[in-house]
């Protein structure tokens, strides 16, 4: 069954409407309780980034979910992963985070975590929607659900994070930028690597309640490769908004995405003979990255785009380690879902066990010349019967022949079809990724 709600991570949209309005999230926070809690009492844990509809939207939950006789614990302001982690510490029944990732402000939306730390399967969330055709109705008064705060959710969070390297590595020596996009790792990041012991220099931690990745963190390297320069650091390390993904820079400026500080950890796994398997990536990996595994005999596997399908194919081959180009790295040996500090760390870890700088560990691999367009479109566009962009696709397909890819896909969280080209010549990509970006415009406008 289609949803008509939730996307590939979680349900998102513009404040004030629909679905992001208080109405529709205190009855989704009733209609989620009714299917986690299964009849019976427990707890759920609440998190947010730093947008200022967060604290509206944390009471509207917290009514929802007492009125169907849930205890609610709340965070406060906490990365996406640390919910993950507090939800299965805790032993809470669900933990559901408010944020809406990399997007501005005026957007926000809701995240599902069970009580494993696992993101919700599509079965649950179908669940949920069905749900909430069916009118609210209150528990007893005497089985209203409490809520509590818990005051040391930082603290705790911090020292899980150093607790994802070995007890005796620290990160002495190391001068770094640490950019947390003003989002919901600004009072947690440069705290565990301080910690650890490197040199911070912060940006974005000055978060307002509406300058969350606002020309900061993972989207807009332009920022920390300005602090990188300025104060000779070692490595830039961005966020985006609630620290489920990281980006890198080398001293030289150069940003490093998902798929090379993929690599890193990979090979640092591999040298220690805890890699355990193999690497999944997505449909949106580098074909250099996936040649860069082969020629270090680690198997590689592609997922749909998303980190949840990302997960599930890990589950599947009993692997641990996955990532998308975007930042979203899992690493299952350590937390449950994607974390952008601790992936930051582990990538870290391997440059310190190599000797290597981050410039010298990805230039082990080559990336090919990826183009990737996004198309706004104002409705939904089924590319697979659009004869249009059909022809367009085969033609692209045979001009590229084996020395390249083409993905035309839908984004899950904006009215975006995303096209992506990749191949060994750069000025081929870019004709071909425009050629195919115009008729899907067409297609749309028809």
């Amino acid at each position: 069954m289609s949803r008509r709600y939730f996307g590939t991570d979680g349900i998102r949209g513009r404040v004030g409407q629909l679905p992001m309005t208080v109405d529709f999230i205190m009855k989704l926070g009733w209609a989620a309780g009714k299917v986690l809690s299964q009849s019976s009492r427990g707890q759920v844990v609440i998190g947010k980034d730093t947008r200022i509809s967060g604290y509206m939207f944390e009471s509207a939950l917290e009514a929802g979910l007492a009125a169907a006789g849930l205890d609610v614990l709340l965070l406060g302001p906490m990365p996406t992963p640390a919910i993950a982690h507090i939800t299965q510490s805790q032993r809470a029944i669900a933990g559901i985070v408010i944020s809406a990732s990399h997007n501005p402000y005026h957007d926000d939306g809701i995240k599902f975590f069970n009580s494993d730390g696992f993101k919700l399967p599509d079965a649950t969330e179908q669940e949920i929607e069905s749900m909430l055709d069916q009118e609210l109705v209150m528990v007893e008064p005497e089985q209203i659900g409490k809520a509590t705060r818990m005051e040391d959710a930082r603290g705790r969070y911090i020292e899980f994070c150093k607790s994802s390297i070995a007890f005796h590595k620290n990160l002495r020596g190391l001068k770094l930028v640490v950019d947390c996009a003003n989002g919901a790792t600004y009072h947690i990041a440069p705290a565990v690597f301080r910690e650890l012991g490197a040199e911070v220099i912060e940006v974005g931690t000055s978060p307002d309640g509406m300058n969350i990745n606002q020309e900061v963190g993972a989207l807009y390297p332009e920022s920390m490769r300005a602090h990188v320069l300025e104060n000779q650091a070692d490595v830039g390390i961005a966020f985006d908004g609630d620290g489920d993904r990281v980006m890198m820079m080398d001293a030289r400026g150069d940003v490093k995405n998902g798929d090379q500080l993929l690599y890193i950890i990979a090979k640092n796994k591999l040298l220690r003979g805890k890699l355990d398997g193999g690497v999944v990536g997505t449909l949106m990996t580098n074909l250099g990255c996936e040649h860069a595994f082969k020629a270090n005999n680690i198997p590689f596997e592609r997922a749909a785009v998303g980190d949840r399908y990302v997960l599930e194919k890990l589950v599947e081959f009993g692997w641990y380690l996955g990532g998308e180009s975007s930042g979203h790295l899992i690493c299952l040996d350590k937390t449950t879902t994607g974390d952008g500090i601790i992936a930051a760390l582990q990538v870290l870890d391997g440059l310190g066990s190599s000797g290597q700088t981050l410039t010298e560990a990805c230039a082990e691999m080559e990336i090919y010349p990826q183009t990737l367009i996004n198309v706004p479109v104002s409705k939904k566009l089924d590319l697979d019967n659009s004869a249009l962009v059909q022809d367009a696709l085969r033609s692209a397909e045979s001009a590229l022949a084996d020395s390249g890819r083409v993905l035309l896909r839908p984004s899950g969280t904006e009215p975006l079809i995303r096209v992506m080209v990749e191949g060994q010549q750069q000025e081929q990509v870019e004709k071909t990724a425009e050629i195919l970006a115009q008729a899907v415009r067409e297609a749309a406008e028809n």
